[in-house]
């Protein structure tokens, strides 16, 4: 799922029971991470295959070299909470 910010589009990721909130697009080339597949704490560019660690942002694998932002999240009363800013 993408959500639209002010300032960017967040990808919310939910893997192995946990929710992860990360800026929605890839560093090496502008495509959206959302609809990649994701393995344990790692999201795919479907585009050119990079991979980004959804708990730091990092960039893991060529063709991508820098981080995507990450955001806090946090699950209260069956609502999940994004911090965005």
């Amino acid at each position: 799922m993408s959500i639209a910010t002010q300032e960017c589009l967040i990808a919310v990721v939910r893997s192995a029971g946990e929710f992860f909130a990360i800026e929605d697009v890839c560093t090496h080339d502008g495509a959206e991470l959302t609809g990649g597949p994701v393995e344990g704490a790692e999201i795919v560019c479907p585009r050119h295959g990079a991979r980004f660690c959804l708990r730091s942002g990092a960039a893991l694998t060529p063709p991508a070299y820098q981080a995507v932002r990450v955001f806090a999240t946090r699950l209260d009363a069956g609502r999940l909470w994004i911090r965005a800013g």
